[in-house]
């Protein structure tokens, strides 16, 4: 089998194709012909070793896959060979063939195309579940999505407007027109005053406001607020070239919500909010996909797909989303 080997800290150049033994799974886990695998941010960060407790260098990236199971372990039950499945092993997808947790896996509708399944798997629990569990978002409110066309942001657009919600959207401005095809409303991203571009479209505030950027951008997102709004923070992008330890910008953050949250409790904060949100696998994740995934048989939700590439051409898609030229969900085909 084939798989894709991050050696080092730097660029795409650090990423090596292998070929290897297929594993046999153990006690409680499937091995997975996969069909496809998703490109995140999360790989980009862990090219520079930015992303939180990553693995010590080498390893196999990839967050997400859908493919057939091919192999079952011993005490496996409730999955069996040729079953269709989504997993979320956060390391480990870009390989042809991936063990995994059998109680981990989500099944996956035969009518959906591999890449738009795989494409819905982190970003869209990661949408759904931050729209829904988190801000409960309810119809008439106004949110506010930055990088709206975005893997996990264009799903959010998209899940907020089918949610009777208003949404305003930052975007470079080549990729407006997407942001209108969701439902939202664009504003540029690299225009000179942002705050003051949402509020000349929401000047009452935000209802909720999901950031994945960190950084300053939190501070602004959060005055941007509604009385009783909620801020998410799902990221930190703008941190991705700092030096030092990779949990700086994260203790930073961490101290700016404490201070908010305190606010809040003493009567200052005009009861808005502030949380930190982090997708993780079990009942809630397979609760969400399986949600995700109605509405996508149903044809309510799509994911926007930016490319598809090879397995082998991994080093390419990071390249991609690095420069910033994807809108959507870059996939590796195997």
């Amino acid at each position: 089998m084939k798989e894709i080997v991050l050696t080092g800290a730097g660029g795409p150049e650090m990423l090596l194709v292998a070929e290897v033994e297929a594993p046999e799974p153990g006690r409680g886990e499937v091995r997975v012909r996969v069909e496809a695998s998703g490109v995140s941010f999360a790989e980009v960060q862990m090219l520079r070793r930015r992303y939180p407790m990553q693995p010590r260098f080498p390893f196999v990236p990839g967050y997400d896959l859908v493919g057939t199971v091919d192999a079952v372990g011993p005490g496996v039950t409730g999955v069996a060979v040729g079953d269709r499945v989504a997993a979320m092993p956060r390391t480990g997808a870009w390989r042809s063939r991936a063990v995994v947790r059998a109680s981990s896996v989500v099944p996956v509708p035969a009518e959906l195309d591999a890449g738009v399944a795989v494409a819905a798997v982190t970003n869209g629990v990661t949408a759904w579940q931050m729209l829904h569990q988190v801000a409960r978002v309810r119809p008439g409110q106004t949110v506010l999505v930055h990088g709206a066309s975005g893997g996990v942001g264009s799903l959010l657009t998209r899940l907020a407007v089918l949610a009777g919600a208003r949404v305003i959207g930052t975007a470079s401005s080549a990729k407006h027109d997407l942001v209108r095809e969701l439902g939202g409303e664009p504003v540029d991203y690299r225009a000179a005053d942002v705050p003051a571009a949402v509020r000349a479209l929401a000047p009452a505030g935000v209802d909720a406001v999901f950031d994945h950027v960190g950084g300053p951008s939190l501070v602004e997102s959060y005055s941007l607020l509604a009385d009783g709004g909620i801020v998410i923070s799902y990221g930190s992008a703008s941190t991705l070239r700092d030096e030092g330890h990779w949990l700086t910008p994260y203790l930073g953050a961490a101290r700016r919500v404490a201070g908010w949250q305190l606010a809040r409790l003493l009567g200052r904060g005009r009861r808005r909010r502030a949380t930190f949100y982090y997708v993780k696998p079990g009942p809630r994740f397979t609760q969400a996909l399986t949600e995700v995934y109605r509405l996508m048989s149903a044809g309510d939700l799509t994911a926007s797909i930016a490319t598809r590439l090879p397995l082998e051409k991994a080093d390419e898609a990071l390249r991609q989303l690095v420069d910033g030229r994807a809108s959507g969900k870059i996939v590796l085909e195997v």
